[in-house]
């Protein structure tokens, strides 16, 4: 589990596609520090597997499904990407709760600056519009972000420095894909309510 609070913006070194399936090797020297075979690391919002660790940078496998479903087939040598380690039962939950497993991929539509933020409309798929809604959380590239506005295709996020300066939404523009992630509760109440376990 993750809180989508970004730790490091670290940079693929490798992406090596093997049939349907790719290893990916970023570098990310924090994320690094403590890692070891079969940890886990988000990157750009996916959960991966360590496979390997060799000096500042780190191996992962990705799957047919993780590649079909995310962003990340679009990765190449040099692409920056959001990385954060899962959280620990006693750290803080900064952001809200982010499995790391990506729902779809949304396209940066649109960026207002301000004085010193942006908002930035992101383009969703249809099936997805309906778990977002206005000062909800939405995970998009790993980022733990909460909704100014909602609308049926797409929503709108307010970006301050920090989020601008340390990940990769401050280097992304119109037409750039983003990995979305949204709130697993709305998604368990739809459910519940569908099952008629819970009246709505």
């Amino acid at each position: 589990m993750f809180t989508g609070i970004v730790e490091e913006l670290g940079e693929i070194v490798a992406l090596e596609r093997e049939g349907d399936s790719a290893r990916l090797t970023v570098r990310g020297p924090l994320v690094v520090s403590d890692a070891v075979h079969g940890a886990s690391i988000a990157v750009n919002g996916v959960c991966l597997t360590v496979t390997d660790v060799k000096d500042d940078a780190f191996t992962v496998d990705v799957m047919k499904e993780t590649l079909d479903r995310s962003s990340l087939a679009a990765l190449a040598p040099g692409s920056p990407v959001n990385l954060e380690r899962p959280v620990r039962p006693s750290d803080r939950l900064g952001g809200h709760i982010v499995q790391g497993h990506v729902d779809g991929v949304g396209e940066i539509v649109s960026r207002e600056p301000g004085d010193r933020w942006e908002v930035v409309t992101i383009g969703l798929p249809a099936d997805l519009a309906r778990y977002v809604v206005e000062k909800g959380s939405i995970t998009v590239d790993g980022i733990s972000l909460t909704v100014v506005e909602a609308r049926d295709d797409a929503f709108t996020v307010a970006l301050i420095p920090t989020t601008l300066e340390l990940t990769t939404l401050g280097r992304k523009g119109p037409g750039d894909p983003v990995n979305l992630e949204v709130d697993v509760v709305a998604k368990y109440v739809e459910r519940l309510v569908a099952a008629g376990t819970v009246r709505p």
